[in-house]
């Protein structure tokens, strides 16, 4: 599939807008701050669909980040991303958020690398990645973790570990990796990643039915988890 692909993802504190297509990045922008992710999200896309002298009805695709991260963060951008894939009649494509990170970390590496976003508690919602021409190889797939429990688990020794889950926990990445850990700001947006892996094989998901789906939060929201705990089963109309 070819033509232009937008890409939104706002799974963390840094959330990101990509336009172009698998094999280029057209225009790209970023903002920081979870509480500017409602208000900025999209004149963010305003902003990239103008500098690549795009239109929605002339995208091809577009590709959300899917978690696990920030409940309220995957929240608005899938909003964004799913209202203006119904207004345009434009495919949705989902790819892990944790796979956009590890992606931009590898800068072309093949890796391994381990993405870990912080998910607060002392856990982190954490993920290891191979990236081999044409693919992604998925060594452990996102989930919530300790640190510990996610280093034991891993098949392998990661070269890198990328997110502010890696940066929380530094002198344990840097014993587990032996090299200090990465955080996003240094890193392309995870939004330009999630447009190079979107026609990998192994790399996401398309959703046939982007009215219903729903994004890897990781965990309920604490609303919920109150709600559920408190009256003994899953709050109605949810699967999470």
């Amino acid at each position: 599939m070819t033509g232009s692909w937008l890409a939104i993802d706002t799974a963390t504190e840094l959330g990101s807008v990509a336009l172009g297509s698998p094999d280029r990045v057209r225009a790209e922008r970023s903002l920081r701050g979870a509480r500017q992710h409602a208000a900025q999200i999209v004149a963010l896309v305003d902003q990239v669909l103008t500098l690549g002298v795009v239109q929605l009805r002339d995208l091809t695709a577009i590709v959300v980040g899917d978690g696990p991260g920030s409940f309220t963060g995957l929240r608005i951008g899938w909003a964004a991303a799913k209202g203006l894939a119904a207004d345009g009649g434009i495919p949705l494509r989902a790819v892990p958020s944790l796979m956009g990170a590890a992606h931009a970390a590898a800068r072309g590496d093949v890796g391994p690398i381990a993405a870990c976003f912080d998910a607060l508690r002392g856990q982190v919602f954490g993920a290891v990645y191979a990236f081999p021409t044409g693919r992604v190889e998925t060594l452990v797939a996102p989930a919530l973790f300790t640190l510990g429990a996610l280093i034991r688990i891993a098949p392998v020794r990661p070269i890198l570990a990328v997110g502010d889950g890696a940066l929380r926990f530094g002198a344990e990445v840097e014993g587990w990796t032996g090299r200090a850990a990465v955080g996003l700001e240094t890193l392309p947006p995870v939004a330009s990643s999630l447009l190079a892996l979107a026609e990998r094989d192994g790399a996401g998901r398309l959703l046939d039915d982007a009215s219903s789906a729903e994004p890897e939060y990781g965990r309920p929201a604490e609303a919920q988890a109150k709600w559920e705990a408190h009256h003994g089963r899953s709050l109605p109309h949810s699967s999470r």
